[in-house]
């Protein structure tokens, strides 16, 4: 497309959005009965842990669901939320440009929307990817324009069962004043992304040496500091080598990228399954068939784009070690000694990109799920050849992404709590965490919370239909000055 005309301004964008979000704004009504907590306060009808892209997306869906009681949290400062401005260290995103999420399809909200108002279609066409600070910003314009408040500066500390069972208890902090906060939810979304599920992994021989000398990828790093030294970097994967090119570009004198692969993964195989298929209905799929899908994807990871393996191997620098998985690293004259099977190495310093580990009970406010939940280990035995422990630690969700029981009869107000964070992946595919998957795996969380809040609320409705009486029309001598009655009325305790 040619760019016909000067752009038309984020002013005239918004004009749009607000007439595209009236548009499909039918049905209209409140709908959803106020209930009163256990405080006597009026209790939310969802709790949303995470102001970040999938945070956001649902909390989007959720207005147009005119789900009204919504609260959303996130513990970073405004502009901070995800990984883009904090250890993304890759310049442009992963996914190609044409990717489209937390805008749900409505094409007035989508990124090329928000980046040709403001540049013109020029500036679209000549774009290869999306630059991380744009997408940050974007998803801040997504913010205001669709009027979501998110609170920043929050986190939620642990997740529990009110005494009676039917609502959620969330004790809240404030990170900066220590300020604590307790609340009562209906419905609770996880949806911290790569976060929350577990933890980063670091190998024991690393985590035994003085922090001086190593940091974790995901970790806050002084990369000036790196300047002239030699730097040792585990991992074969795209953050690995996002922290290796940044280190280089720091002035590092040297970065050697070791990993025990013979070979690196340079086939991508999460292109395959970009299909609506795949993404839209794998959650369909029989356990054995989502968990032989994902043990090979998950096998053999993400490979990295062409322009993370460009932007590293320029470098003079730069080298790489395969088939060098680390057997042992020691501190020895202030350096670090780090024997492989290939051969040994001496690094200044150690980063560590060796990914994530699935452990819901590695994280505090997840302790009474963990206690509780079902994970894939303790509902499907895989056939001997397709074992897999570390899959084995996902956590087992129904088909709207709800935590299951361990044990049935036993914690029931599991069914009250959603998790949309990379620990979704084996159950639902790329989901929780994927820009990509976000316009299916949305919607069908969302559609799982309207269906529950309809269903637990049934007799209420039903008593308000029986009372119903509004009349289309008046006959002679009826007094038309009564107020119109609502679709629902009334408070539950």
């Amino acid at each position: 497309m040619s760019d016909i005309g000067p752009p038309i301004g984020l002013e005239a964008l918004e004009a749009r959005v607000r007439d595209d979000l009236g548009i499909i704004s039918y049905p209209d009504a409140n709908w959803v009965p106020e209930r009163t907590g256990p405080d006597g306060r009026p209790v939310l009808d969802v709790l949303v842990i995470g102001g970040g892209q999938g945070g956001l997306a649902i909390a989007h869906a959720l207005k147009r669901a005119r789900i009204e009681r919504v609260r959303i949290v996130d513990r970073a400062p405004e502009g901070q939320e995800g990984p883009w401005m904090t250890y993304a260290r890759m310049p442009t995103l992963r996914s190609p440009k044409q990717v489209n999420g937390p805008d749900l399809d409505i094409p007035s909200l989508s990124f090329r929307a928000w980046l040709v108002a403001q540049h013109g279609e020029a500036r679209w066409e000549a774009l290869n990817k999306i630059a991380k600070e744009d997408w940050a910003a974007y998803l801040l314009w997504l913010r205001r324009v669709l009027d979501i408040r998110i609170e920043n500066g929050i986190s939620a500390e642990r997740i529990t069962p009110s005494p009676s069972g039917n609502l959620i208890s969330v004790d809240l902090m404030d990170v900066k004043t220590g300020t604590r906060e307790n609340v009562f939810a209906r419905k609770v979304v996880i949806a911290t992304g790569i976060e929350t599920p577990g933890k980063w992994w670091t190998p024991p021989e690393v985590a035994a040496l003085d922090r001086k000398y190593w940091a974790h990828a995901s970790e806050d790093i002084d990369f000036g500091r790196l300047k002239g030294r030699r730097v040792a970097v585990l991992g074969a994967g795209a953050s690995a080598f996002d922290n290796a090119a940044t280190a280089l570009e720091a002035g590092a004198a040297s970065v050697t990228v070791c990993c025990r692969r013979e070979e690196l993964q340079r086939v991508q195989p999460f292109k395959w399954l970009s299909f609506p298929g795949f993404l839209g209905h794998f959650a369909e799929l029989d356990d054995s068939w989502r968990w032989r899908f994902m043990n090979h994807l998950l096998t053999l990871r993400e490979a990295f784009p062409k322009e993370t393996w460009e932007r590293t191997a320029r470098h003079e620098g730069f080298e790489l070690l395969t088939g060098a998985p680390w057997l042992s690293c020691d501190v020895r004259g202030g350096q670090v000694e780090i024997v492989t099977p290939k051969r040994k190495l001496e690094a200044d310093f150690l980063i560590v990109g060796t990914g994530f580990d699935i452990d819901l009970g590695a994280v505090p406010e997840l302790a009474d799920i963990a206690a509780t939940a079902a994970l894939w280990r303790d509902r499907f035995q895989p056939p001997a050849e397709e074992e897999n422990p570390r899959l084995g630690r996902y956590p087992y969700l129904d088909p709207t992404y709800t935590f299951q029981e361990r044990k049935p009869g036993t914690a029931a107000w599991l069914r009250h709590v959603r998790l949309f964070t990379f620990g979704a992946t084996l159950s639902f595919g790329p989901s929780g965490s994927s820009i990509n998957a976000m316009k299916f795996a949305v919607p069908r969380l969302v559609s799982g919370i309207v269906r529950d809040l309809f269903t637990e609320d049934v007799e209420q409705h039903w008593s308000s239909l029986k009372s119903y009486d509004l009349p289309e029309f008046l006959l002679p001598g009826e007094d038309g000055n009564a107020a119109p009655q609502q679709a629902v009325i009334g408070r539950t305790a």
